[in-house]
């Protein structure tokens, strides 16, 4: 067997396998699972030629694995995502969000590992080590403390979040790796325009699979149950939850309107602003596609809406206040004050109770789905409802979430185009 060595350790060698020789090179560590990495190649033959092309690979090895070790930036995966996370065009909301899987699933594992050395195999057996247990456990069995502070793990603590207890293997779900997956590929592509890198291996990496979207709207016999509910428990609710869903408009975006985006009469809403509650302090900011999008709206809604208006104007009036366009539209239960918007957990919450007493497990999103849902059974073409959403993309983010849907409408419209068709003249 001929075999490199390098400061007194065998780096690699040429072993025979059969009618074959194999050659072997050590290149280091696996800084996942902490084993040792070899790279391989086989060579048919065992005569002198094959010999001689098995060195020369060899030698290509050597080269590939010290090009490797020695490149000319050191810059560490766990620094280039910082620079990543302090540049990036992110809201405050993602980018904390994108911090807490740095902290818990990626700085631990990949933070101290040079750039040059994150390949797509690297990334690959992470995500895979993430998907059997979140916190890679070795499979044996522990114990899991909860907290850092002294204590008989036999004896529970009064706050059950700190409670010691024996480890079960959770994985963590497709989506999330996803999520961890598009915080590397986004740092390693920042890498390559920063010249740290030549090439983003996070785009041949296999990633988790998307699960398919499973939406699911209320029915039309709940839908009226629950718009009836709203009326009933408060008429200004009632039109916010009407609104939802004759619009299919995000929780935060009819938290953020404005009687300025409301035209009465013309018949149209104007959804510019969306507004996010985080750590009890509101903000408004952009949507989620960042873009402005005008819906029209139907008659009885426009109704609503003007009775509704006149309902404010009275009020404010009882209260020496003038309503004004840069008045939000909706606003809180306990805190009427029309220059602060609805909070938007209040309207979750508010809505997840009323449901709960009907008996429907829904949320204030499947409004949306009720509203895309209903459209397309009807006939609507996709891009008409992706506008009404304001989905990006030209009715692809449609037509992924509602596929089932679309194929109903499909339907429908090939027998109506049946039942258009000229009759055929029997013959004989």
């Amino acid at each position: 067997m001929a075999a490199a060595r390098s400061e007194g350790r065998q780096r690699g060698g040429i072993e025979v396998r059969g009618d074959s020789l194999r050659v072997k090179v050590y290149a280091g560590l696996d800084p996942v699972t902490g084993k040792r990495v070899y790279l391989r190649e086989t060579i048919k033959g065992t005569d002198d030629v094959a010999m001689k092309r098995a060195e020369k690979k060899l030698n290509e090895l050597l080269v590939q694995v010290d090009k490797q070790r020695n490149a000319p930036s050191a810059v560490k995966l766990g620094y280039a995502i910082d620079q990543w996370l302090r540049t990036a065009e992110l809201d405050d909301g993602t980018r904390d969000m994108y911090r807490g899987y740095v902290e818990r699933n990626i700085r631990p594992v990949l933070g101290e590992t040079p750039i040059k050395k994150v390949s797509a195999r690297v990334l690959e057996e992470l995500y895979a080590e993430l998907r059997r247990c979140r916190v890679r456990c070795d499979g044996k069995p522990f114990v899991e403390h909860r907290t850092e502070e002294e204590h008989d793990c036999s004896e529970p603590p009064k706050n059950t979040k700190k409670r010691c207890r024996p480890h079960e293997c959770r994985p963590l779900a497709a989506s999330t790796v996803r999520q961890i997956h598009s915080i590397i590929s986004g740092t390693l592509t920042a890498a390559v325009r920063w010249e740290w890198i030549d090439s983003n291996p996070a785009r041949i990496a296999q990633r988790p699979k998307q699960k398919a979207p499973e939406p699911d709207p209320p029915s039309p016999t709940d839908a009226a149950r629950l718009i009836d509910a709203a009326f009933e428990l408060d008429e200004d609710w009632g039109v916010l939850v009407w609104l939802v869903m004759t619009t299919g408009i995000r929780r935060g975006e009819v938290c953020a309107l404005k009687w300025s985006r409301v035209d009465l009469d013309e018949g149209t809403i104007e959804i510019r602003r969306s507004y996010t509650l985080r750590s009890g302090v509101g903000k408004e900011k952009d949507t989620k596609t960042h873009q402005m999008r005008r819906i029209a709206l139907d008659t009885e809604t426009t109704v609503l809406l003007t009775e509704y208006k006149e309902r404010c104007r009275q009020r404010f009036a009882g209260l020496g206040m003038e309503l004004s366009d840069d008045m939000y539209v909706f606003t809180g239960v306990r805190n009427p004050d029309p220059t602060q918007p609805y909070s938007p957990h209040a309207v979750s919450s508010r809505y997840k109770d009323m449901a709960e007493r009907l008996g429907i497990k829904t949320h204030i999103h499947s409004l949306r789905h009720y509203s895309a849902t209903e459209l397309l059974t009807a006939g609507i073409d996709l891009r008409t409802v992706a506008g009404r959403l304001g989905h990006g993309g030209g009715g692809a983010t449609t037509l992924r979430v509602y596929a089932a849907w679309v194929a109903g409408a499909d339907r429908k419209a090939a027998e109506i185009l049946g039942s258009r068709m000229p009759k055929r003249t029997k013959s004989g």
